[in-house]
């Protein structure tokens, strides 16, 4: 399990604890051109490292030819990289492996994954001869790309699941955190199963799915009680980045001191009312659901089964009466628009 709440995790940082000296004459392999692959390409390659970019022919190996990178196949990546960076959705980790990389990987290559899913739950199992390391940067690629050119960086999960002879899965893993800007900001220490255990109980029951739930309960109470559709997506969703933004920037006590009165009243209100209606009850199973196992093992075969009830929901999800709304209400701001761009390759739809 994880760490107690009186160990503290270690943070590295660039230049004491991390540099692009372990990989300075290496090459880098990045295999997958989306959102994030593209972003680690990008900084890997304005650090000064060399870099080959893996991808099947299509909009990510275009887009790869467009940004100037050295764009071969996957087996060749595979076969020349020292480190061979995944940048390919999680469930197509073993599929990938078995089909182009395990045939052409050397002895003593040390694999990188983004996140720690497939390695956790077994969908990528490489031989012992070959190291692991995992550098998760906690945030999308486009933020990374945008932090890297400004000269900051955002912070990163570490972990090295199989070390091989030398250190050199740290070693080269640590050079990576560095070229993609992470160690200017922070290079944490952890393990793979802390990090994608955390990381899916985020997601489900906070970033995207709690959320999600807050804003169409909300949208729904208002527009059942008779409110205006629009008026009930500016207060329950529009509104929402406006107070996200002042906890990303100062945590929660920070805005609260930033909001009315009336406001942090009813924060008061309605957080002891939520939470004392059986919504610890839910955030525990979500997270026994994770830590068992069954949520990557229900994921994984409907994607198997061709995604049916994924793709069921998106198109619930699309159905929404707020969508409609949404979309009347974004027209008043055309600006927004450019925030929603899709990078080829983003989303690999099952």
């Amino acid at each position: 399990m994880g760490l107690s709440m009186t160990q503290q995790l270690h943070i590295l940082r660039e230049p004491d604890d991390c540099s692009l000296d372990s990989i300075k004459g290496r090459t880098i392999s990045l295999i997958g051109y989306g959102n994030q692959g593209r972003a680690h390409a990008l900084n890997i390659r304005d650090s000064g490292i060399k870099l080959l970019v893996g991808a099947r022919e299509g909009p990510g190996a275009e887009q790869a030819r467009r940004d100037g990178m050295d764009v071969c196949s996957i087996e060749h990546a595979a076969a020349t990289g020292d480190l061979v960076i995944l940048g390919l959705p999680d469930e197509v980790h073993g599929t990938a492996w078995n089909q182009a990389i395990s045939g052409a990987i050397r002895p003593g290559t040390v694999i990188g994954v983004m996140h720690g899913f497939s390695i956790h739950y077994g969908l990528l199992d490489p031989p012992e001869q070959v190291g692991v390391v995992m550098v998760a940067p906690k945030g999308p690629g486009h933020t990374l790309r945008q932090r890297y050119v400004e000269g900051d960086g955002i912070p990163c999960l570490f972990a090295v699941p199989r070390e091989i002879e030398g250190g050199l899965a740290r070693s080269l893993g640590l050079g990576w955190a560095t070229a993609i800007g992470c160690a200017r900001s922070g290079v944490i220490e952890t393990t793979a199963g802390d990090e994608t255990e955390t990381d899916l109980f985020g997601e489900q029951a906070v970033l995207c799915g709690g959320v999600m739930a807050l804003i169409l309960e909300g949208f729904k109470t208002l527009v059942d009680a008779g409110y205006p559709p629009e008026l009930a997506y500016i207060e329950c969703c529009h509104e929402v980045k406006q107070v996200v933004d002042l906890v990303y920037a100062g945590g929660l006590a920070k805005m609260l001191e930033m909001i009315s009165n009336t406001a942090e009243f009813g924060a008061h209100v309605g957080n002891e009312k939520l939470r004392n209606s059986g919504l610890s009850q839910h955030m525990q199973a979500l997270l026994k659901d994770v830590q068992d196992g069954d949520f990557a093992r229900r994921y994984i075969e409907d994607i198997q089964q061709g995604g049916q009830w994924f793709s069921s929901r998106r198109r619930s999800a699309t159905d929404e009466e707020i969508e409609e709304a949404g979309r009347r209400v974004r027209q008043l701001m055309p600006w927004l628009a450019a925030t929603t761009g899709d990078q080829p390759g983003d989303r690999k739809r099952p």
